[in-house]
């Protein structure tokens, strides 16, 4: 991709509706992941940009039209905004194959239909139930339970998967009537001012959606600032609890989708090749980079052996490369901070017992790019720094378990729960399992999400959900209004029996 034509203003920031000139001349350079290249300059939001962007959110909110509009005008610009992605889709999927590694043949796909997760943001506003009418218990002939838009929210997405955790803030942050400021991370600013270019083309009002890049330190100037009302966060559980801390201290609201170290249990009646051919598939997609990767792998004593041999058969025959070479089943990590990070956490195993049983190197074919081969650790003690912390890369740790009881004790022995899943022939065994795991989500015999219902973590892999209807909610106030009749003006209600 020719690098001075990747976004149509990489150098501006869209806010209030217009391509406006930074602050200052600072700027961030965006590197390819597979060859370390140059490959996008982006302005750098500074304080003054920060003020400025939630000056316009808040005036678009307060006095625009946005928030007063019904949910069917609303759900019209979305579409029409969808549209317009659709037409930048494959522009969309080269920016984020070559910032963060994705396999173009996935990104090219996922980029063709993040148009959908805005689509059914706009079905979801004919049906949700903005309005339900109660009977009064307090001497009014007419409760009306309101749900309301939250305000300004600041929406600050990661550099792994930038399109979708853009689509699952903004969505519904749009489709409940806020008024929205997107962070980009630095790493992977693209898919931002694809955004910008959709809701321009699709005449969105001024300052409903604004976008900045920046630094963590400018950042947390927009977590602080007192004109935003919500802030929505995907990314690590320590950058997570800075956040939540920042938003207690001025009741803020606030959703976290934070990191995992979600658990595979394989229980005894399950077949281990087919086992390790499902979690293999999945622990190299996007390199491993997914905060609901099955990364510790719990099974049996007895069939402790053949389930790493069986994992490290498969992870030998991945094909390690060029992200837009079809033939590639992985691509590189993000960013060289991500490699050293990954290569630190192999070595780190290595120093405390576990045992290496394939990949922990650089595949020999590869003399430049963020790469690193997968990696499969056998003999791992829960209590090993690779079973505790979340890794963000191909790295798989194998843990046995000594009964069934033992393997549910330590799936859920972690300050994470974001995923998980029980590979079993038995549909009533993986149910009472699963129900038994402190995780937003449980799969059988597969990593499972469902984005269009809910996603989110338990304990310290977040707060609040994002996705379908329970998504909607995190974005909206309950106001209970009591009159003494029904007003005519109300628009659609769901009446609740009493």
């Amino acid at each position: 991709m020719n690098t001075s034509n990747v976004v149509r203003h990489p150098e501006k920031f869209f806010i209030g509706g217009q391509w406006t000139e930074p602050s200052s001349d600072a700027r961030i350079k965006v590197t390819n992941s597979s060859t370390e290249e140059l490959f996008l300059t982006v302005a750098e939001a500074k304080e003054a940009d920060v003020n400025r962007a939630v000056a316009a959110a808040r005036e678009a909110f307060d006095k625009g039209p946005w928030p007063r509009m019904s949910h069917a005008e609303r759900a019209r610009y979305m579409r029409a905004m969808a549209a317009e992605l659709d037409k930048l889709a494959d522009q969309h999927s080269r920016i984020w194959t070559t910032e963060a590694g994705a396999l173009h043949s996935f990104t090219k796909v996922r980029c063709a239909s993040i148009s959908n997760d805005y689509l059914a943001y706009a079905e979801l506003a004919d049906t949700f139930p903005f309005q339900e009418r109660h009977k009064s218990k307090s001497g009014g002939e007419v409760a009306l339970l309101v749900r309301e838009p939250v305000g300004v929210v600041a929406a600050i997405v990661p550099w792994n998967a930038a399109p979708g955790a853009i689509s699952s803030k903004v969505g519904p942050a749009l489709t409940a009537g806020c008024t929205v400021i997107v962070k980009v991370s630095p790493e992977a600013p693209g898919a931002a001012y694809i955004l910008a270019e959709s809701c321009e083309a699709a005449g969105f009002p001024a300052g409903v959606v604004n976008i900045l890049t920046a630094e963590r330190e400018v950042s947390e100037l927009l977590v602080r600032h007192p004109g935003v009302d919500k802030v929505a966060f995907t990314g690590s559980t320590v950058a997570g609890r800075r956040i939540a801390s920042i938003c207690g201290e001025r009741i803020a609201r606030v959703t976290l989708e934070l990191g995992g170290k979600s658990p595979a249990i394989v229980l005894d009646d399950y077949d281990v090749a087919t086992a390790a051919q499902s979690i293999a598939s999945r622990a190299t997609f996007l390199t491993g980079q997914v905060c609901a990767s099955l990364t510790r792998i719990i099974v049996s004593r007895k069939r402790h052996d053949d389930l790493v041999e069986a994992l490290s058969e498969n992870f030998r025959k991945v094909k390690v490369g060029d992200p837009f070479d079809a033939a590639t089943q992985m691509g590189p990590l993000a960013m060289r901070r991500q490699l050293e990070r990954v290569q630190g956490y192999i070595a780190k195993g290595k120093e405390e017992g576990a045992t290496l049983a394939t990949g922990g190197g650089r595949p020999a074919h590869l003399d430049r790019g963020f790469f690193v081969e997968p990696t499969v650790f056998g003999n791992v003690a829960n209590s090993y720094t690779i079973a505790r912390e979340e890794i963000f890369g191909p790295v798989l740790a194998v843990i046995p378990a000594d009964s069934d009881e033992q393997a549910v004790e330590i799936a859920n022995d972690t300050i994470y729960g974001l995923n998980a899943s029980v590979f079993t022939n038995d549909v009533e065994r993986a149910y009472g399992v699963a129900r038994r795991i402190r995780s937003g989500t449980v799969g059988q015999n597969s990593m499972r999400m469902e984005g269009g219902i809910a996603f989110g973590g338990f304990k310290q892999s977040g707060i609040g959900r994002e996705g379908g209807a329970e998504g909607l909610r995190c974005y909206l106030e309950s106001k209970v209004v009591v009159l003494d009749a029904m007003p005519t003006t109300a628009g659609p209600v769901v009446n609740v029996a009493a």
